[in-house]
C-alpha cells in the first residue's frame, strides 16, 4: 500500500452546484497529480468538507487511513487564511492525528496572494472585458471575514488586477461580514461617472454568496439603466488554480508551508481585535458537519457563535 496521501479539503456549500465545481476541481487536481508522479508511485487522493457536504474531512482522513495511508498532506482549497485555515481546519488534523497515533498530516498554506491566481483572475476577466478597459471600472468582490489581514488581501488582489489590467478605476467590495458590501460598492461605483463596470467575484466556486453577488449586480443593472454591468466569471477549476494547489502540496511536502503571520490577529495585538490575541484553536462546524447538500437546516452565512472566532458560512 501506498503511505502517501493528498487531502484537499473544501468548505462545503448547501448549493449543489457550488459541490459538483469542488468536486471538478478536485478530479483535475487527482490527475495532475498522477500525471506527475513516477511510475508506479502514485499518491492516494480524496476530497473532504467542513460542513454541508460529505465526505466531512474526518471521513475523508479515516478512507485514507484504511487505505493504508501514514503521511497526508492536507491542502485548503480555500483562498486566505481565515478563521476556516487558522483554526478549523488545525483542530481538524491535531484532533484525527490524536485518535489514530501513527498517522502523521501536514496542513498546507491557503492559496493566498499568488501570481498564478492572479494570471488565472485576469483570463477570466479578460474574457467578459477585452479592451478599451481604461474606460471600464473593475470591482473586485471578496467573501468577507472577520479576520481583518484576510479582508485587506481582497483590496490588493484588486490593486493589482486594477494596475496590471489597466482599468480606469477599482472598487473592492464583500458578499458578507465586512464592508463594503456589494450593493453599497456597486452604488458608489456608478456614481463615478463610468459607462461600464465589471463585477467579479474573487472565488474559486459559485454558491450562495456568488449567487448573491450576481442578484446584487442585477438589481444595480436595473436601478442604473444607462450603465453597462458586466458579470465576470469567477475562477473555479482553471488550470493556474491547479497549478497553485500543486505548489501548495509540495510546499508542505517540503517543510516549507508557512503562512504569512505577519498580520495574524490572533498572534499579535491588531487595533480593534485585542481580545483575539491568544484564542484557543478550535473547530466551530459540529452542528453543521455532514448533514448533506439541500438540507432544511437553517444556518445563516455570517454569524457570531459563542466563541471567540465568529466566522461566515456559504
Amino acid at each position: 500500500m501506498n503511505q502517501n496521501a493528498v487531502l484537499l479539503c473544501g468548505h462545503g456549500s448547501r448549493d449543489p452546484q457550488a459541490v459538483g465545481e469542488f468536486d471538478i476541481a478536485a478530479a483535475a487536481l487527482r490527475a495532475r497529480l498522477a500525471s506527475l508522479a513516477p511510475a508506479g508511485d502514485v499518491a492516494d487522493f480524496a476530497a473532504g468538507y467542513l460542513e454541508f457536504a460529505r465526505p466531512t474531512i474526518g471521513e475523508a482522513l479515516a478512507a485514507l487511513r484504511a487505505r493504508g495511508a501514514s503521511r497526508i498532506v492536507a491542502v485548503p482549497g480555500m483562498l486566505f487564511a481565515a478563521s476556516h485555515v487558522k483554526n478549523d481546519l488545525p483542530w481538524e488534523m491535531n484532533s484525527f492525528m490524536a485518535a489514530n497515533p501513527g498517522t502523521e498530516i501536514h496542513l498546507a498554506r491557503d492559496l493566498a496572494i499568488d501570481a498564478k491566481l492572479l494570471e488565472a483572475a485576469a483570463e477570466r476577466i479578460a474574457a467578459v472585458a477585452p479592451q478599451n478597459r481604461e474606460e471600464a471600472l473593475l470591482v473586485v468582490v471578496g467573501r468577507g471575514t472577520t479576520d481583518p489581514d484576510a479582508n485587506s488581501n481582497i483590496a490588493k488582489i484588486t490593486r493589482l488586477l486594477w494596475e496590471g489590467m489597466g482599468f480606469g478605476w477599482a472598487e473592492t467590495a464583500f458578499s458578507g461580514v465586512a464592508q463594503p458590501r456589494v450593493e453599497g460598492a456597486l452604488d458608489r461605483a456608478a456614481r463615478l461617472g463610468f459607462r461600464r463596470i465589471v463585477v467579479f467575484p474573487y472565488f474559486l466556486f459559485t454558491g450562495i454568496l456568488v449567487k448573491r453577488i450576481r442578484a446584487e449586480t442585477a438589481r444595480a443593472r436595473a436601478r442604473f439603466p444607462a450603465i453597462e454591468f458586466i458579470d465576470a466569471p469567477y475562477l473555479s477549476d482553471h488550470e493556474r488554480v491547479i497549478d497553485a494547489f500543486l505548489d501548495r502540496i509540495a510546499e508542505a511536502e517540503a517543510g516549507v508551508a508557512a503562512m504569512n503571520c505577519q498580520l495574524c490577529k490572533y498572534r499579535i495585538r491588531m487595533v480593534g481585535y485585542d481580545d483575539a490575541v491568544g484564542a484557543p484553536q478550535v473547530g466551530h462546524h459540529h452542528h453543521v458537519r455532514g448533514i448533506g447538500v439541500g438540507s432544511d437546516h437553517d444556518h445563516p452565512h455570517e454569524h457570531p457563535h459563542d466563541h471567540p472566532h465568529p466566522h461566515e458560512h456559504d
